[in-house]
C-alpha cells in the first residue's frame, strides 16, 4: 500500500485569521478559539490545545489568593508573534492561536491558551509544546503572587531554572 500523500498549503492559501496572537485582560474560551481556528477547514487533521490556569498554590504548596500578570504592551505581542513565526519555520502548521491574559486572576481562572493546527498530530503537539515552553521564558510577562491574609501588593515571582531547561531543549544546534 502506498504511503499517504501529505499536502501542504501555500501561505497564501491559509485563511487570514489562521495565525493570531492576542494579549488581553478578558477571559477567553478555549472551545470558541479552537472552533474559530478550524471551522470549515479541510486542511486540518490535528488540533492541540493547552490552557494554563491560575493554581490555588505555588510550586511549594503555599496557598495563593490571586496572581497578577503584568506585561510590556506592544513588546509582548511582538515577542509572541516572533515565537509563532519560529514555530511556523519548524513545523507545517495550518494555524495557531496564542492568547495571554494580564491583570489579576484567582485560582481556576485561565491565563494562557496555545492552539496549534496541522495536517498531522506530531507537528501540532510539538509546536504547542515549543510555544508554551518559550512563552514561559521569553515573553515579557511578570507574575506577582498574592497570599491569603496578606497585603494585595504580593510578591514577584522569579524565573525558574526548570522553565529555562524546558525551553533550552528547543535550541537549534
Amino acid at each position: 500500500m502506498p504511503a499517504p500523500s501529505v499536502s501542504t498549503l501555500d501561505a497564501a492559501d491559509l485563511p487570514l485569521d489562521a495565525f493570531q496572537v492576542r494579549v488581553q485582560a478578558e477571559v477567553f474560551d478555549a472551545s470558541t478559539e479552537t472552533t474559530g481556528l478550524v471551522a470549515g477547514r479541510t486542511d486540518v487533521g490535528a488540533v492541540v490545545t493547552f490552557t494554563g490556569l491560575c493554581r490555588a498554590d505555588d510550586q511549594n504548596g503555599t496557598p495563593l489568593a490571586a496572581l497578577t500578570l503584568e506585561h510590556y504592551p506592544g513588546m509582548a505581542e511582538e515577542e509572541m508573534d516572533r515565537l509563532l513565526q519560529e514555530a511556523r519555520t519548524r513545523w507545517p502548521l495550518s494555524g495557531a492561536r496564542l492568547v495571554h491574559r494580564y491583570g489579576r486572576m484567582v485560582p481556576g481562572d485561565p491565563i494562557v491558551l496555545v492552539v496549534t493546527a496541522s495536517a498531522h498530530r506530531g507537528a501540532a503537539f510539538a509546536a504547542a509544546e515549543f510555544l508554551m515552553d518559550w512563552l514561559k521564558t521569553n515573553a515579557p510577562f511578570w507574575k506577582k503572587e498574592e497570599r491569603p491574609g496578606t497585603a494585595a501588593d504580593g510578591t514577584w515571582v522569579e524565573a525558574k531554572g526548570t522553565d529555562d531547561a524546558a525551553a533550552d531543549r528547543w535550541q537549534k544546534g
